[in-house]
């Protein structure tokens, strides 16, 4: 039962939501919590991190349905554990004031780059580990998923930082409240249609890559890379279109300890 497509593609969805939906609300109990909450969480959540570079090591020796599935919720361990640490303050960047109104071009770049930077060398350092740990390995699932993770997440970042319609700062979390002075809401870049284009690119070359994968492994694989990529493809066109995307996970969360004005519907 697990060899199929369909059960593969349920399985990515429900994770793509029950893994954003527990990173929030580990970070908005946080949000309510003494001054070393977000800290707490994040000490924590480390061994998630260590256990899912592990099961990447592990998963990659042979392409098994098993192993595929082990090698997908060992990424989003790792990316999880990354995201909850950005999420909470701990590893974002030197710069933690907000972005002065007067700031353009290649300055505000610079100082969002310097609000950011730990993070993505965390990303990048996180996508050198998923790369050495299946390079030259039977099942490589493993890193196209980290890797699609990555590249739709710096587009997405790309697109809040140059602008797009609709942006949600809903689950922005207190330590993170000077980054909504970086967002640009206006009208849509060519970061956007470069963003959304390859992604939906991907999306049609896994779909295609599914269609004529063998029966077993393969066909869960591609799927899960389909799943997500089609994901992360219409988070970016909820960055246009407007449509309550944020109620998915509104009700799991409990009350904002403090009143912040919300925003639109996309995550962050």
């Amino acid at each position: 039962m697990l060899s199929s497509a369909w059960i593969a593609a349920a399985i990515a969805i429900f994770s793509w939501w029950f893994f954003t939906g527990i990173i929030l609300l580990i970070v908005r109990r946080a949000d309510g919590g003494g001054a070393t909450a977000h800290g707490r969480s994040v000490v924590f959540g480390t061994p998630l991190f260590a256990l899912g570079i592990l099961g990447l090591v592990l998963s990659a020796t042979t392409l098994t349905v098993g192993n595929v599935y082990f090698a997908f919720f060992s990424v989003l361990m790792v990316w999880g554990w990354i995201e909850l640490a950005f999420l909470s303050g701990v590893i974002t960047g030197p710069e933690r004031r907000p972005c002065p109104e007067t700031l353009n071009g290649w300055g505000r770049f610079v100082r969002a780059w310097n609000t950011l930077s730990y993070h993505e060398l965390l990303l990048l350092g996180g996508l050198l580990i998923v790369t050495v740990a299946t390079t030259g390995a039977e099942n490589t699932f493993g890193f196209w998923a980290y890797l699609l993770l990555f590249a739709a997440r710096i587009s997405a970042k790309l697109n809040l930082f140059f602008g797009v319609p609709r942006i949600n700062t809903e689950f922005v979390p207190r330590p993170l409240q000077h980054l909504k002075s970086y967002f640009r809401q206006g009208n849509v870049t060519v970061a956007f249609v470069i963003g959304v284009t390859l992604l939906s690119l991907a999306t049609a070359y896994f779909a295609e890559r599914l269609m004529s994968a063998d029966a077993g492994a393969q066909t869960v694989g591609f799927t899960l890379l389909l799943a997500l990529s089609a994901l992360a493809t219409i988070e970016h066109w909820l960055m246009i279109i407007p449509l309550p995307d944020a109620k998915l996970w509104r009700w799991m969360l409990p009350a904002l300890p403090t009143t912040h004005k919300t925003g639109q519907s996309h995550e962050l």
